[in-house]
């Protein structure tokens, strides 16, 4: 079996080491946290020196290790194997939300849970700490309340495009187009014909994300809802959308009235859930965040694509959604930009517009603005794309990222132009 390197993830653990904190992987279900800690950081530990005695791994959803799933039976376990008081430990435990709370023997109000397991074990001078969470019981709003900054979350997606190029062994030329129609769940890179990706993702869907969102909400009676809602989702992918006008849309296509407030929770719970993210609109030269309507992407391109069968396939869109997943895995906060300009209309009245630049992209003192497009092949075209990124006179970097097949250039003004897998599978400077 090929490995799939994960280094941005494995160079997080390992500058996270002995730091004193818990270490939690957490994101969507399947997109290869348990071998990232269970293989790829435990070989990473045996190449630096450290034996099989001192790693202390445990899967908590193997049948053999239910008795674990009681936070005291696995505390007592993990002590009674921290034997040498001199010796560096290190603790792997994967699917840590199996561990359910239970009376505390001593205080019959309180319970005990894995959180105070993790956070007595962390104190511990000699051990250290890492587990993996799945998103029906362990989103990233429960680590932030529980773990109240003892913690570090490491937040994984499922392959990037260059992950998903350097293992895919079939012709290059081909990989895009794969990772374009299936997407990043490792597995498809071991599956073959377009039926068997299907199913999977078909199944992911069917039989874990939104089982466990409906377990998680005890939303049950509202299954089908969150299905119709993730195919309006699926289909309008890119696009500007507020709760009220998918309240419209199911008011008229379905005949169903759902309130506003509803549909709000409902996608709070696909972004909790790691399904969905959410990119609010940023007024640049006002610099201030725009409520509504805002854009939605899937975390995984493939899963969209299965969501409404492999139907609409525009590029713009799907390449729209990839570059985002890029960045935000790049580690990059991501927000729609909004380009406010004064003109005259063809009354002659003077008249506010608004122009928009697909991502506008910060980490630390870094800023990008960057335009997907398909094509600047006419000067009209490239004209309309860069129109936005003209009119702001701040003197970061911008660029356009296009699905022709180009040398990197960059025009008059500035503005760098790069053809998409050159941007994926190549950084530019910092980003």
């Amino acid at each position: 079996m090929k490995i799939i390197d994960r280094d941005r993830y494995l160079n997080r653990l390992i500058s996270l080491r002995h730091n004193g904190q818990v270490k939690i992987i957490t994101g969507i279900r399947r997109c290869g946290k348990s071998f990232l800690l269970n293989k790829i950081f435990h070989d990473y530990l045996i190449g630096q020196g450290v034996s099989n005695g001192q790693i202390i791994q445990l899967d908590l959803d193997d049948s053999l290790n239910a008795r674990y799933r009681n936070p005291l039976e696995l505390d007592t376990y993990l002590r009674e194997q921290l034997k040498e008081k001199a010796t560096q430990y290190y603790i792997l435990l994967d699917e840590i939300q199996k561990v359910k709370p239970v009376p505390n023997p001593y205080l019959k109000e309180d319970r005990i849970g894995f959180v105070d397991i993790l956070n007595g074990l962390k104190n511990l001078t000699n051990v250290d700490v890492y587990v993996t969470g799945s998103n029906s019981k362990m989103l990233s709003t429960d680590i932030a309340t529980e773990f109240r900054g003892r913690g570090d979350l490491i937040a994984m997606s499922p392959l990037t495009y260059d992950e998903f190029y350097a293992a895919y062994s079939d012709d290059k030329k081909r990989a895009w187009r794969e990772f374009f129609t299936y997407g990043g769940m490792p597995k498809i890179l071991s599956l073959k014909s377009h039926e068997e990706k299907a199913k999977y993702l078909f199944d992911l869907f069917n039989h874990i994300y939104i089982k466990d969102i409906l377990e998680r909400y005890n939303l049950k009676a509202d299954e089908a809802v969150l299905n119709d809602l993730l195919n309006v989702i699926s289909s309008a992918v890119g696009s500007l959308t507020n709760p009220s006008r998918i309240a419209d849309t199911f008011q008229s296509v379905k005949k169903l009235k759902i309130k506003n407030e509803t549909i709000s929770r409902y996608l709070d719970c696909f972004v909790e859930a790691f399904l969905l993210h959410k990119a609010l609109r940023f007024n640049i030269k006002g610099r201030s965040y725009i409520e509504t309507p805002l854009k939605y992407y899937f975390t995984d391109i493939g899963l969209r694509n299965a969501k409404i069968n492999f139907r609409q396939q525009e590029e713009n869109h799907i390449m729209e959604n990839i570059l985002f997943n890029e960045l935000k895995a790049r580690g990059f906060s991501v927000d729609i930009g909004v380009v406010e300009y004064n003109h005259k209309n063809a009354e002659g009245k003077n008249v506010c517009s608004q122009l928009e630049v697909d991502f506008v992209v910060n980490k630390g003192d870094l800023r990008y603005y960057i335009q997907s497009a398909l094509t600047v092949d006419e000067e009209s075209k490239r004209l309309q794309e860069v129109n936005s990124l003209n009119r702001i006179d701040d003197s970061f970097t911008k660029i356009v990222v296009v699905k022709d097949d180009i040398i990197p250039w960059t025009d008059d003004r500035g503005i760098q132009y790069i053809n998409i897998e050159d941007f994926l599978l190549n950084k530019i400077d910092h980003l």
